[in-house]
């Protein structure tokens, strides 16, 4: 086995994100041409419009995180939708990658990030984004927006080894590479 890597966990930033999907959470816009509305009581504003590819349909799933280990040694990617992650209570560390810019449909680890997703932000991850996702502490309960038919077809994978299409998952060792460290 390789040797470890190190990457820096980064605070979720706008630009820095923007190569992987959509930061979630950013504040109230004061562009007046935005889809927005602001009350003493209430504000609200549009951010993103949500993608479950073609023929799919959009689900809200809650999700429990509790690898707390900061060691890559797996990703995780979905073909078809976007994902949508919002940490309900402490914020979460969230890896991502994008894919080889060949047919091989394999993570470029080159451009592997890591971000902390504070509480009160989220990401919207493109399909095709490879990723994984850690705690700092305990558990964290997340809202995720997904595509209903990939969580059927992933819970069936994973709970009885159904053949998955639209969600691949990859060992960082199959690839011949080093697990990777998060730094925080």
């Amino acid at each position: 086995m390789k040797p470890a890597k190190s990457i820096q966990v980064e605070p979720l930033d706008e630009q820095e994100f923007a190569p992987f999907g959509q930061m979630l959470g950013s504040p109230f816009p004061p562009d007046p041409s935005a889809i927005a509305y602001g009350h003493p009581g209430s504000d609200f504003w549009h951010v993103h419009d949500f993608n479950p590819g073609a023929g799919g349909n959009t689900e809200v799933l809650w999700v429990n995180y509790r690898n707390a280990s900061l060691r890559v040694t797996r990703l995780e990617v979905h073909w078809l939708t976007e994902q949508a992650i919002v940490p309900l209570g402490d914020g979460l560390v969230h890896v991502v990658c994008p894919g080889r810019e060949d047919s091989s449909r394999l993570p470029d680890l080159t451009r592997l990030r890591a971000f902390r997703i504070e509480l009160g932000q989220g990401v919207c991850m493109r399909a095709g984004c490879w990723h994984a996702s850690f705690v700092l502490g305990g558990q964290v309960t997340c809202m995720m927006l997904t595509r209903h038919s990939t969580t059927q077809e992933l819970v069936a994978h994973l709970a009885r080894g159904s053949a998955a299409a639209e969600t691949s998952m990859v060992e960082l060792a199959s690839l011949d590479a080093a697990e990777w460290r998060l730094v925080v």
